[in-house]
Order: structure tokens, then sequence, then C-alpha cells
């Protein structure tokens, strides 16, 4: 790695903790600046107003703005998330078990739906213009008109209800063998691969079509050489950058953007764990679910900014 590529890539780091900074800012004074009174919505509405005092003196809420914010983000730097208003449990350890569930829905929907979206990507620009090409398209334009919680409701109804081939609640515990777990959540897999698989696999046949375009892609095919090794060889390695950053955006969909699914599905995750708990007003678990997917859609975001920037055989190889 040579000095320019290291200070791109310092940069880019660099440039990421300040967006998880400001965005900690936002989230903080987001939660600041709703409507109604956290203690009362605790205490109720018989509370009395010295109830309401004491519990406001313990809750910090006396405080400043400013010195509430810096006791927040001093916690969170020392792995502290706070506890939860609505049941007094540690967040954080609330948080773990329930990030595990979410990356591990995650983790198989990315596992079937990044290679099938590389691979029809290739499948459609070998067969541009022809009937494979266009079933292809037809069928990723309509995956993605279709809403998650639409797609949902009807795969519940004909695959769980009519069907009953999977369970229409997805519902795990530790007692499950791997193949249980996976047969309890393949619906919200199934949901989740249909919405990520159309946009990648609509911008991996973008990237190869701007890539095969170029004048060397022509040299390599006025050669004689087979168009499935010209892409493949050829077209493909040089579409790398543009495909690493679309696959990233889509992972940080299936953690960050998971909600819909998971209360669709009561999927215990943390999509379904935020929704609880704003519905309780629990702003110190709002706030630490709010950082955590900022904290991951801005990571992957910077991992496809520094794959990029290792990928550009320009910056690795400058004259």
């Amino acid at each position: 790695m040579n000095a320019y590529i290291a200070k791109l890539v310092a940069q880019r780091i660099a440039l990421g903790l300040l967006l998880i900074f400001l965005v900690s800012i936002m989230i903080f004074l987001g939660t600041q600046i709703l409507p109604g009174d956290v203690a009362q919505a605790i205490l109720g509405q018989t509370a009395t107003p010295e109830s309401l005092a004491n519990l406001r003196e313990e809750l910090g809420l006396n405080a400043s703005a400013t010195e509430r914010y810096f006791s927040w983000l001093t916690g969170i730097l020392h792995g502290d998330l706070g506890t939860s208003l609505s049941n007094g449990r540690d967040i954080a350890s609330a948080i773990s078990e329930r990030l595990g569930n979410t990356l591990f829905l995650a983790s198989w929907a990315a596992l079937i739906s990044v290679p099938l979206a590389i691979i029809l990507g290739l499948v459609s620009v070998l067969y541009r213009g022809r009937w494979p090409d266009k079933v292809i398209s037809a069928a990723t334009l309509s995956a993605i008109s279709v809403p998650e919680f639409m797609m949902s409701y009807i795969l519940m109804y004909y695959v769980a209800v009519q069907l009953g081939w999977a369970p229409s609640v997805a519902m795990l515990n530790d007692r499950m063998s791997l193949l249980e777990k996976l047969h309890a959540i393949s619906l919200p897999i199934a949901v989740l691969v249909m919405v990520v698989l159309a946009h990648m696999m609509r911008m991996t046949r973008a990237a190869l079509l701007n890539v095969m375009q170029s004048a060397y892609i022509e040299t390599a095919e006025l050669k004689g050489i087979r168009r499935s090794a010209v892409i493949w060889r050829h077209a493909f390695p040089n579409s790398i950058a543009p495909i690493v950053n679309v696959v990233m955006l889509n992972m940080a969909y299936l953690v960050v953007g998971v909600v819909v699914v998971e209360v669709v599905f009561v999927y215990p995750g943390m999509g379904q764990y935020l929704v609880d708990h704003v519905s309780k007003r629990d702003v110190p678990v709002v706030q630490a679910c709010g950082l955590i997917f900022a904290a991951v859609y801005i990571f992957l975001n910077m991992v496809a900014d520094i794959v990029s920037i290792l990928a550009n055989p320009r910056l690795r190889h400058p004259k």
C-alpha cells in the first residue's frame, strides 16, 4: 500500500468516525425534542408532582442537554448503553442478544442473495436483449415494486397458511438446531433476499454493461475470445468497485432496514426491540438502537469506500 492510498484510507476512517459523532448528536437531539414528559409517561397521569420531581432527578433530566449528552456519550465509549426505563434491564445485554438474532437473519439472507445477484447479473449481460435478460429484468423490477410488508403478508398467507411449508411467526430459542432455526426464519429470509437481490442484480448488470463499452473489451471481442470469457476475465474484475459498493449498501440495509420484516414476522431482533420500546417511550433504548443502526450503516459504507480505493488499479499502480 503506497502512501497516497494509506492517506485516502485514513481519511475515510476519520470521516466515518466524524459521521458517527454527528449522528449521535442528531439522535440525542431528536429524542429530546419529542413531545411529552418521560417521567410522566413512566409514572402515569396519576403521579404526584413530588414523585415526578424525584424521578426526573433520578433520571438526570434536570441537568442541561449538553451535560446529559456528554454523560450518555461517555457511557457509550465505556460500553454502557444505559438502563431501560420500561423494565430496568441493562440495554447492552438486551441488545447483544437481539443484535445477534438480526445478524443471523441478515447473514443468511446475504449468503443467498449476494452470489445469486452476481450470477444473475453475469447471465443477464451474457444474454443481453434475449429472453433470459428480459425474464431476469422483469422479475427484479417486480420485486423492487412490491413493498416488503406486502411481500411478507403474501408469502405468509400462501406459503405458511395455505401450504403449511413454513411457520408464519419466526420464533427462535437456544434449544433449536441450525436446520430448525433456518426453517423458522425461512419466510423472512425469502422476503429479504427478494428485496436486496433485485437491487444488487440490476446494479451488477449496469456496472458490467458500463465496462463492456470500453475499448479493451471491444479489442478482446475482435480477437475472437468467447463473450463469456470476456465478461468473466475482463469486464467483471474491472467492475468490482461499483459492485462492492452496491453489495455493501444492501448489506447495510439487511441489518438496518429489517424493522418491517421483523415486526411482520414477530422476529426477536433489533427492529422488533426498537419498535416495542418506541411505543413505551423508552428513550435510552431508542437512542442506543438508533446509534447502533447508524454505526453499522456508516461502517459498511466506509468498508465499501476502502475496498473501492484498494481495487482501483490507477491508485495501486500509479505512474
